[in-house]
C-alpha cells in the first residue's frame, strides 16, 4: 500500500512538472515566432553592459582600487561587474514575470483558455517562472562570458557563479509573479519601477554597503538584491565562505514565499 501511494505521488509530481513545462514551452514557441521579442531580450542584455563600460571604466578611473573584506584590493571594474550581473538577473526575471505576465493574464486572457485544459493555476505560475528563468539565464550566461573574457573573473568561478545568478533570477521571478497578481493597472508598475531602481542603486552595487549610515545598512541588508550581489560577488571574486550560505538561504526562502503567494492569488483570480 505504501509503495502504491509513493508511486502515485511520484507520478502526480511528474505530471504536474510536465504541465508546467508545457506552459514554458508555449512561451518558447511564441519567442521563436515573434521577431520583435528578440529585440526586447537584446535590449535587456545591453543595459547592464552599458553601465559596466560607462561606470566601470569611466568612473572607475577616478575611484581607483576597491578594498575587499579579505584584505585584497581590486579594480573598480572588477568590484562592479558581479553586482551588475546580479542586477541583470533581477531585471530580466522581473520584466518577464511582471509586465508580460500581467498582459497575458489581464488583457490577452491567455490563461482563461489554458484553464480549460488540465493545467492548474499553480502549474501556470511554475511554468511562467521557468520561462522567466530561461530569459534570465541568457542574460547571466552572456554577462559571465564577458566577465571571463575581460579577466574580471576566471572561467571556473564563472561556472560556479552561473547557478548563483539563476537563484537570484528565481527569487525575483517569484517576487515578480506575486506582484503581478496584485497589480490593477499599468500605472501600478511605475511604483514597482521606482523600488526596482532603488534596489539597483543601494544594494552594494556601486559602493560597499558599509559606506552607508548604520540605519540604512540595516534596511539594505533586508533586501533581496543585496543578498544576490553578496552571493555573486563572493563567488566571482573568490571570496568563498560559509557566510554565502546565508545569502543562498535568504533567496530560497524568498523564492518559495513568492511562489506560494502568487499561486494562492492566481487560484483566486483565475477561478472567478
Amino acid at each position: 500500500m505504501v509503495t502504491t501511494l509513493v508511486t502515485r505521488a511520484v507520478a502526480g509530481d511528474e505530471l504536474r512538472a510536465r504541465r508546467a513545462g508545457a506552459v514554458t514551452g508555449r512561451n518558447v514557441t511564441a519567442f521563436r515566432a515573434g521577431g520583435a521579442y528578440w529585440w526586447l531580450v537584446i535590449s535587456g542584455m545591453a543595459e547592464p553592459l552599458l553601465y559596466l563600460f560607462a561606470i566601470g571604466w569611466g568612473v572607475g578611473a577616478l575611484v581607483g582600487d576597491m578594498p575587499l573584506p579579505d584584505g585584497r584590493t581590486v579594480s573598480y571594474l572588477t568590484f562592479l561587474a558581479p553586482a551588475l550581473l546580479a542586477a541583470a538577473a533581477m531585471n530580466g526575471a522581473v520584466a518577464e514575470s511582471t509586465m508580460n505576465f500581467f498582459a497575458k493574464m489581464k488583457f490577452a486572457k491567455l490563461y482563461d483558455s489554458v484553464l480549460n485544459t488540465p493545467v492548474t493555476p499553480v502549474e501556470i505560475a511554475f511554468g511562467e517562472l521557468g520561462w522567466a528563468m530561461m530569459r534570465g539565464s541568457m542574460y547571466s550566461g552572456a554577462f559571465l562570458v564577458l566577465m571571463a573574457v575581460m579577466g574580471v573573473t576566471t572561467p571556473a568561478l564563472a561556472l560556479v557563479a552561473f547557478p548563483a545568478a539563476l537563484l537570484v533570477g528565481f527569487a525575483f521571478g517569484a517576487i515578480g509573479l506575486a506582484l503581478a497578481t496584485v497589480m490593477r493597472t499599468w500605472q501600478d508598475f511605475d511604483y514597482m519601477g521606482v523600488v526596482q531602481f532603488a534596489l539597483f542603486l543601494f544594494s552594494g552595487t556601486f559602493v560597499p554597503v558599509s559606506s552607508y549610515p548604520v540605519a540604512m545598512q540595516v534596511i539594505v541588508q533586508l533586501t533581496p538584491l543585496y543578498h544576490g550581489v553578496e552571493l555573486v560577488r563572493g563567488i566571482t571574486l573568490d571570496m568563498l565562505s560559509w557566510s554565502l550560505a546565508w545569502n543562498v538561504l535568504y533567496l530560497v526562502v524568498v523564492t518559495l514565499a513568492g511562489l506560494a503567494f502568487a499561486a494562492r492569488r492566481m487560484r483566486k483570480l483565475l477561478r472567478k
